[in-house]
């Protein structure tokens, strides 16, 4: 019986971060599961449309790698989402997948990242396990943020940074709540100068290096025209282990 592993992620356009993130974690979840075939899928129109003119690079939408595992005669399917929260990307994804279940003998679909009260615990784990912060600095993490229920996941996970003892981390979201003003209103609380950015994304695109670490318009540039000493960490979340771990959880999970 054919299987098949089909990673699904919101996706880049920045060939850079795509290597160490989303290519990383397939090539993590191929080898921690060798018994299924993986394939690859983006949930973002303008990405993909965008690879395709610019770089001649072709990535199947979930509903295209749905309809070509179908022909490789693929009959058991794990589709596990690289998404963040349980939000409209998400949503969207199980959309498309209530197209095409019929075609398979079964489809399993693993949880995003933040899902699960232990999930937060383990993201803030492996945040801080490959984050070196100077004594005197705040490490400010910026989500993205979304106007789905889901974006309430931002201001839990700063809450579970600080029960687990990280007092010195701030969450923020580019689109949402809590956003930049929050942020600098508690780092104006703490009496920080020193503040470390980096991106709670899964990807280091274009959120990360112009909304986050631009010269102009960003978190950067306010913090640094605020009087902080800012450094930026351009690392996506797909490039830490422990994050990628708790994805090949979510597939063990499904799969027990």
């Amino acid at each position: 019986m054919k299987k098949g592993i089909l990673v699904v992620s919101f996706g880049t356009s920045h060939l850079d971060t795509m290597e160490k993130t989303i290519q990383a974690m397939e090539e993590g979840i191929a080898e921690a599961f060798p018994e299924y075939k993986v394939y690859r899928a983006f949930t973002s129109r303008m990405i993909l449309r965008k690879l395709k003119k610019e770089e001649g690079i072709a990535i199947d939408t979930v509903e295209e790698a749905l309809e070509r595992m179908a022909a490789d005669g693929i009959r058991r399917v794990v589709i596990q989402p690289t998404h963040i929260i349980n939000g409209i990307e998400n949503d969207r994804m199980l959309d498309e997948i209530k197209k095409l279940e019929g075609r398979f003998e079964w489809i399993r679909v693993g949880k995003p990242l933040l899902s699960s009260a232990d999930d937060y615990k383990k993201a803030a784990h492996a945040v801080m396990a490959e984050t070196e912060l100077a004594s005197d600095e705040v490490l400010a993490l910026m989500g993205h943020g979304t106007d789905h229920h889901a974006n309430a996941a931002y201001p839990m996970l700063e809450y579970t940074f600080h029960a687990l003892g990280y007092s010195r981390v701030l969450v923020g979201t580019v689109e949402n709540f809590p956003d930049l003003s929050n942020v600098m209103t508690k780092l104006r609380i703490c009496g920080a100068r020193k503040v470390a950015l980096m991106p709670f994304m899964m990807v280091a695109g274009d959120h990360a290096k112009n909304d986050m670490a631009g010269e102009e318009d960003s978190w950067k540039s306010e913090m640094e025209n605020a009087g902080y000493e800012v450094r930026v960490i351009l690392k996506g979340l797909g490039e830490l282990k422990g994050i990628r771990r708790i994805f090949e959880e979510h597939i063990r999970e499904v799969l027990a």
